[in-house]
């Protein structure tokens, strides 16, 4: 008898139930937290993989993958229709086809741990699934510019293995969560009380690598704009004045507004709106979200202070493909929605702002998403030294639903990975303080406009994360997932060899 599940004369059911098995990996993460999901939904996929042949096992994998990113990224839905225009059954196979496509990883993945741990013992064939599923959450993290939304190491920014962040980053969380599911899986009781065993002890570690650098007011602007008039010009001159409106209420020593709040080119602005921003940067320092650059180097989407004592602008480096930069070949899917600034250039900085004692980091959204880029920013001494984390994001295109406590959720395990608080303000939402130990200290509700004020505790200090990411990437998290595999691929060869 085959080790693994036996969907014998059930094929269509047992592909049903790994598609229905990655929503339920989507159903741990934000905004109903539920860690304990995200390896129950992998054991799952493991013991449906085990035992089976190959291109059965990728199959599996791949819908898991589809059920999982389709469910966890439907909201990209909202963009390409609603303010796209694209037509609903095209944005639909849109959001399938990117599903489809980063699925290929969790197919590969499950296909060669099928392949390679055959007739295995249960041991090596559980290093081999958790190391593989590992290296394919590398990859999608990684190649291509990378797109690791929504993943498996975020669903435990809150729960037990949070406390390894500090320590092992949000991948090495993900391996450690895929072993426990592996040997859940394959059921291999003395691997699996060991693993908790080990996750019960690291409550106890250490957590306090930073120390206080004292406290900023911040002002956090949510104008709550709806994406549809942003960028309308007749409406532009109302928005600047709702604006100007919440800014005149803050009261913190720096005012930070969201991403694109002023969705034209800086340069574009004529004399009197500049001087009405102007005006009111001399009471209070202000962080304006906007666009520098030009037509024939490329708009920037930028941070621009205004009122410093020195001039600051950071540019966004890390661009969102299809939204901020148009891969080879797309320009025609792109083309289609009409996205105003759809194909911008690059920062050229990452420079950290020294203010009041502090030095603010910013993030322009999905930045926040690649520790390794930021990794530089968490270390003490040198120029990009920082205190506190700001992202600024604007999610309006993707609706109020699911994306902004995702987002929220990987602003937690970046606090908690660096020991760095981030302040974060955003269109319409969510705009929120989370501290070093990755807890939500306040928030305003979305889709509604506001300032929230907040007192913010600056950081100094290195974790151990920070130490060893900055010197090697995330090169020991690849060796780790080729380690797990090396268990299998000498037994084959010993096993080929006795047979030569």
């Amino acid at each position: 008898m085959r080790p693994g599940v036996s969907w014998r004369g059930r094929p269509a059911l047992a592909l049903a139930l790994a598609f229905l098995a990655g929503v339920l990996q989507t159903a741990s993460f934000s905004p109903s937290p539920a860690w304990w999901l995200q390896p129950l939904a992998l054991a799952w996929l493991i013991r449906a993989c085990d035992g089976q042949r190959p291109r059965r096992a990728a199959l599996t994998g791949a819908l898991f993958g589809v059920g999982w990113l389709a469910s966890g990224l439907w909201w990209l839905y909202i963009s390409m229709h609603d303010f796209g225009h694209l037509p609903a059954a095209v944005s639909a196979l849109a959001v399938l086809a990117l599903a489809l496509f980063l699925s290929i990883y969790y197919a590969a993945g499950m296909g060669l741990a099928a392949r390679w741990s055959a007739g295995a013992a249960p041991w090596r064939r559980a290093l081999a699934f958790a190391a593989l599923w590992l290296g394919a959450e590398l990859a999608r993290a990684t190649i291509l510019t990378g797109f690791p939304w929504i993943a498996s190491g975020y669903a435990h920014a809150q729960g037990p293995l949070a406390a390894f962040a500090p320590y092992i980053g949000v991948y090495g969380i993900t391996a450690l969560a895929a072993l426990v599911a592996a040997a859940l899986a394959l059921r291999r009781w003395a691997l699996l009380g060991t693993l908790v065993a080990g996750i019960v002890a690291g409550q106890f570690l250490p957590q306090d690598f930073t120390r206080s650098t004292g406290t900023l007011t911040v002002s956090l602007v949510q104008p709550n704009i709806p994406q549809d008039q942003k960028f309308d010009r007749e409406r532009f001159d109302q928005n600047l004045d709702q604006l100007i409106a919440l800014i005149r209420t803050a009261r913190g020593q720096v005012v930070i507004t969201p991403e694109s709040v002023l969705p034209v080119p800086l340069a574009f602005l004529d004399d009197e709106h500049v001087e009405r921003l102007r005006h009111d940067a001399e009471t209070r320092p202000l962080l304006l979200g906007t666009f520098l650059g030009n037509t024939t180097d490329g708009f920037v989407n930028s941070l621009v202070g205004i009122g410093f004592a020195q001039r600051y602008d950071y540019g966004k480096r890390h661009l969102l493909p299809f939204g901020e930069f148009i891969p080879p070949g797309f320009h025609w899917f792109v083309k289609a929605m009409n996205i105003p600034l759809d194909d911008q250039a690059s920062g050229q900085h990452e420079r950290a702002l020294p203010f009041a004692g502090q030095r603010l980091r910013p993030l322009i959204c999905y930045e926040d998403l690649f520790g390794e880029d930021v990794v530089a920013s968490a270390l003490d001494g040198g120029d990009p030294a920082a205190t506190v984390f700001v992202n600024v994001s604007n999610l309006a295109w993707f609706g109020p639903r699911m994306v902004q406590d995702q987002h929220l959720q990987f602003s937690q395990m970046r606090a908690l990975e660096f020991q760095r608080p981030i302040v974060r303000a955003t269109n319409t939402g969510a705009t929120a303080h989370v501290d070093h130990r990755g807890r939500v200290l306040e928030r305003l509700p979305p889709e509604q406009a506001g300032v929230l004020e907040v007192s913010v505790d600056g950081r100094s200090g290195v974790t151990p994360y920070a130490r060893w990411l900055s010197t090697l990437g995330l090169w020991p998290l690849w060796a780790l997932a080729a380690l797990g595999v090396l268990p299998v691929l000498v037994r084959r060869r010993q096993g080929a060899s006795r047979f030569a």
